[in-house]
């Protein structure tokens, strides 16, 4: 395929993988990496890092998203729920239930795509700004709205829509598996809300002796997820948006470690990952959620949300560890933007 861009946003690697690439920093989950996250599967142990798909509950965090909502599927009039198969042919003892649910795929523990956060650039350099995503994927061609934003029209019903490139299949079919590193700044925060530097993260590093190395996945326990838990699908206000550690991506250092790590993916217990809303910008125009441009937009990492961590975190500490195998494919379903993950961390 011929490349679709001219220039290039500044510290991207657009290209550097091929010019139709849609893994991003995936493709450094090689082989050996993904032997070197079988070594630290020692003990047999699994932890599953997703919370029930229900929670966090309601719909304060997001206005957009709803817990999912089962119903039966039917024969004919009836719900196929507890169904007897005798009402289909006399004598069959079987009983049936079978349903269907309307998923917001990123409501609770989650994946992004690389479709999920695009950006205005000028990749044709012709000092005209585009609507592009990771590697110079086009909105209206490859990402595909039912309005066009820059016209104000709505697109022909009967057109795809959707992530005809960049979407989560692709992730799923690399099937995610491989070394991860988890880094534990509950203990070093607590509860309280904060903003954590490059500094902040450099020094908890340090502390806890963990070090991170190319290919490996990234993950951060705050505590976030767990209070969200302890709340029992009724999250307060304060819990949601003033409470726990998360990123500053408005500061060079964080953003500098993403490049320089050669991380994989960085996931999160808590909503956005970084800190959302994110500090005012000193320039403008700029992006409302600078880690996120950086990850999804410049350089394909695939960032998690909304993980459950706390009793992996517990454990890892416990015993001294940062490292385990972790297996974290999202569904495999074609278009999506994002999808529910049910990973498993094994010791």
């Amino acid at each position: 395929m011929a490349r679709r861009w001219i220039r290039r946003p500044e510290g991207s690697n657009w290209g550097d993988y091929g010019d139709d690439d849609q893994l991003g920093r995936l493709n450094e989950i090689t082989p050996t990496k993904v032997l070197a996250g079988l070594r630290e599967a020692r003990e047999g142990l699994r932890f599953c890092l997703s919370l029930p798909l229900d929670y966090p509950g309601g719909n304060a965090l997001n206005a957009r998203r709803f817990p999912p909502a089962l119903e039966p599927t039917y024969h004919g009039s009836d719900p196929a729920f507890c169904y007897p198969y005798e009402r289909v042919k006399a004598g069959a003892t079987d009983v049936v239930c079978d349903d269907s649910v309307r998923l917001w795929l990123q409501y609770s523990t989650q994946w992004d795509s690389l479709a999920h956060m695009g950006s205005q650039f000028d990749a044709d350099g012709d000092g005209v700004a585009e609507y592009v995503f990771y590697n110079g994927f086009r909105a209206g061609e490859h990402v595909v709205s039912p309005v066009d934003y820059r016209t104000g029209r709505a697109l022909p019903s009967d057109g795809a829509t959707g992530a005809l490139r960049l979407g989560i299949e692709n992730m799923a079919a690399n099937g995610v598996q491989g070394r991860a590193v988890l880094i534990d700044l509950a203990p070093h925060f607590g509860r309280k809300r904060s903003l954590v530097g490059w500094s902040d993260l450099a020094e908890i590093m340090r502390r806890d002796r963990i070090e991170i190395e190319k290919g490996d996945m990234v993950l951060l326990h705050t505590g976030w997820s767990q209070a969200v838990l302890d709340e029992r699908r009724r999250p307060t206000q304060a819990t949601l948006h003033d409470s726990c550690a998360a990123l500053d991506g408005r500061d060079p250092g964080i953003l500098r470690w993403v490049v320089e790590s050669g991380l994989s993916v960085l996931v999160a217990d808590n909503y956005a990952v970084e800190a959302h809303p994110s500090r005012p910008c000193d320039r403008h125009p700029c992006a409302m959620l600078p880690l996120h441009e950086l990850c999804l937009f410049k350089l394909g990492v695939h960032l998690g949300e909304l993980w459950h961590l706390t009793p992996l975190a517990d454990w890892l500490r416990a015993k001294k560890r940062s490292r385990f195998l972790l297996t974290a494919p999202p569904l495999r379903l074609p278009g999506a933007v994002g999808s529910p993950v049910t990973p498993v961390a094994t010791v």
